[in-house]
């Protein structure tokens, strides 16, 4: 594949950087936009591998003006708003997910970006007893999940339209190196080292837990896939996890001892017995499927994260509550 400059869009995030980073080691010409109060651990190690640019997605004018500075082949939007409780400003979730997502989408198609992958939720969904397919009609649940149903659509609408090859990857529960400290697994792994469990919910909360080098995977066959402008893929695993199980796997993995607080901490709105992805499209167009069994996307997270004492002391320091 020949060399080209990608800008990615939340770079700074849990997805984000592992993307910035597989663009790296593959020899394009990374850009990065972040924004002026960004966080900064992620980028710790990249060096002058990767291009910063700060910029405000609200801000068409900046976001013209940069474009035609890195002119970039194709164009990442990872960045969002709202997926944590932490982030609870209502107009900060409209604006960054709608609004930014509308002006960048618009700020690409005018640039001409050869490709342009959106980041959706499988949150856009809401609750489904079964796995739901691209084309099924969405319930978000939440003011986030609506405001990344209402990004997908535009971005859809932006491919129909002939304006901008655009792609959503509809992602379902991202784990691995560089996730969120309060986030479920790093929490385990954190606590397990520790020979304990973190304060957890009922063992039947499921999730459809899909690795992040998997996903990233994903990125790159979007980009590189013969696939109609406008298409959404599913990204998950296809295989339900039950919290139950998740436990089961750190216990047996750091030999713990202790008995798991079940039910110690109380269940969040968007709990749920049922989640798991339909993958079926992204198998047949798209030529993904994800390689990585739950064990050892583990086991590799919880060796990455103890692997470094600077990096555990990250981790037990910033962990708080789950969220």
């Amino acid at each position: 594949m020949p060399v080209r400059r990608v800008l990615i869009t939340g770079a700074t995030g849990f997805v984000g950087i592992n993307v910035a980073r597989r663009m790296i080691a593959r020899g394009h010409e990374v850009h990065c936009l972040v924004r002026a109060s960004h966080r900064t651990w992620r980028l710790h190690g990249l060096g002058g591998a990767a291009a910063i640019h700060v910029a405000d997605l609200l801000d068409r004018a900046e976001l013209d003006a940069l474009l035609g500075v890195v002119r970039p082949h194709w164009l990442l939007h990872l960045a969002a708003y709202g997926a944590y409780d932490s982030q609870s400003d209502l107009r900060a979730c409209v604006r960054t997910n709608v609004e930014g997502s509308v002006n960048l989408i618009d700020a690409a198609a005018s640039h001409g970006v050869e490709r342009f992958v959106n980041t959706g939720s499988s949150s856009e969904y809401g609750f489904k007893n079964h796995a739901p397919d691209e084309d099924e009609a969405l319930e978000p649940n939440s003011l986030y999940a609506v405001t990344k149903a209402a990004a997908t659509a535009y971005a859809r609408h932006a491919g129909r339209s002939g304006r901008l090859h655009a792609t959503t990857l509809r992602l379902y529960s991202v784990y691995g190196p560089y996730e969120e400290p309060t986030r479920l697994i790093p929490a385990l792994v954190v606590r397990g080292l520790e020979g304990t469990y973190p304060p957890l919910v009922s063992p039947e909360t499921a999730r459809d837990f899909v690795y992040v080098d998997d996903v990233v995977a994903a990125y790159e066959a979007a980009l590189s896939a013969d696939v109609p402008p406008g298409r959404t893929y599913n990204i998950g695993t296809g295989t339900q996890t039950t919290l139950r199980t998740v436990v089961g796997v750190g216990r047996s993995y750091f030999g713990i001892t202790a008995e798991p607080r079940w039910g110690a901490m109380a269940p969040r709105t968007w709990d749920t017995t049922a989640w798991v992805a339909n993958i079926a499209r992204a198998r047949a167009e798209l030529g993904w499927a994800p390689f990585t069994p739950f064990e050892e996307g583990f086991r590799r997270t919880a060796a990455w994260l103890s692997e470094s004492k600077e990096r555990r002391s990250f981790y037990e320091t910033a962990r708080a509550p789950l969220e």
